[in-house]
């Protein structure tokens, strides 16, 4: 089947850098366009032509109605839209609009970033656990100063484990403050992101935001608060138990990790992974999990979150192997002992 939908303002954008939008509408949807003078055909089956039509019409339509559609948004909604039959792209855009977060105005990007949100308003504990760039702490702290600019929390509270990646960086100068904030710097950059510099600089000051290393939540009660644990892999599973256990009437948790991106002590087991598993089932906790389609950076993050589990994968295997010649070579070996051990027989 070929349909055509007439073209307008907004080609460019459409078809984005070196086609890049349009080739995932192409491959989500399994059809194939073509760009006229006044129209791009659509050619593939019936039911996939007549969604991606669908699509291109509200792209266009919304266009007209002079929504602008920022750098890398339209590539994250078409894997939204095109991934989730139940979705299309003017209710996308229309449900984020309905969302108010400080001074942004933000639509969730895949189908996993809206059963986050969703998970969000509905449950008191929720987990997001997936790789970097999938907008799990993004979407926490707006969700956070939603809340507080509506009146529904009293205060923010954001922390998160003061691990290095890696690094020793050794002694840092300064007041206390100053030596925990570059461990939360990220939760700094989204609250500016969301509310004036000003506005972010007095709710510190009044401690109506608090920033603070994991450490500094034991023997504390957090009544009418929104509490964000961000980067729990690198939390302990006393410490995780610590910070669950804070949670006062009226307050809302939300706990992000990558458990591909652990920086404990080597024999240490990160609080995230035994969260995971103890908490599975437990009614009013929501677990969330991302994965690479869900990545919302730059094109290369995705690729580079895909090649680090091909090669997991790939060394997984090769190691199951090794240790099975290994294990083969040890049995030949001790076969051969055994018999070089046995005294010759004797010659009558």
């Amino acid at each position: 089947m070929k349909a055509s939908v007439p073209i307008g303002r907004g080609i460019e954008s459409l078809f984005g850098t070196r086609d890049e939008n349009i080739k995932v509408l192409e491959t989500g949807l399994n059809v194939k366009t073509r760009l006229l003078n006044d129209s791009l055909e659509i050619e593939g089956s019936d039911p996939d032509v007549a969604r991606a039509g669908n699509i291109l019409s509200d792209y266009f339509s919304l266009i007209q109605e002079g929504h602008v559609f920022n750098n890398g948004d339209l590539n994250s909604y078409f894997r939204v839209v095109t991934g989730d039959v139940e979705t299309n792209l003017r209710g996308l855009i229309q449900s984020g609009r309905q969302r108010n977060f400080g001074k942004k105005v933000l639509a969730p990007k895949t189908v996993n970033q809206r059963r986050y949100v969703d998970a969000i308003e509905r449950s008191d504990l929720v987990f997001g656990i997936g790789p970097a760039g999938t907008g799990k702490t993004y979407l926490a702290v707006a969700m956070a100063v939603s809340a507080l600019l509506n009146k529904r929390v009293s205060r923010i509270i954001l922390t998160r484990p003061a691990v290095e990646a890696g690094e020793r960086l050794g002694f840092l100068p300064g007041t206390l403050q100053e030596k925990v904030d570059p461990y939360l710097r990220p939760l700094y950059d989204a609250l500016h992101d969301m509310l004036e510099s000003e506005k972010v600089d007095k709710l510190l000051e009044r401690s109506t935001i608090e920033v603070a290393p994991i450490a500094f939540m034991r023997g504390r009660t957090l009544n009418d608060s929104f509490i964000i644990l961000d980067e729990a892999q690198n939390s302990t599973p006393e410490q995780m138990k610590m910070v669950l256990t804070r949670t006062g009437f009226n307050s809302k948790m939300v706990v992000n990790g990558d458990l591909t991106q652990v920086d404990l002590p080597p024999g240490k087991r990160s609080g995230l992974v035994d969260a995971s598993e103890v908490l599975k089932g437990v009614e009013g906790i929501s677990f969330v999990h991302f994965d690479d389609t869900d990545v919302v950076r730059h094109n290369l993050v995705m690729k580079i979150v895909r090649a680090y589990e091909r090669h997991a994968n790939v060394s997984g295997v090769n190691r199951q192997l090794s240790l099975k010649l290994t294990d083969g070579e040890n049995g030949a070996k001790e076969a051969a002992g055994d018999n070089a051990a046995e005294p010759p027989p004797s010659v009558q």
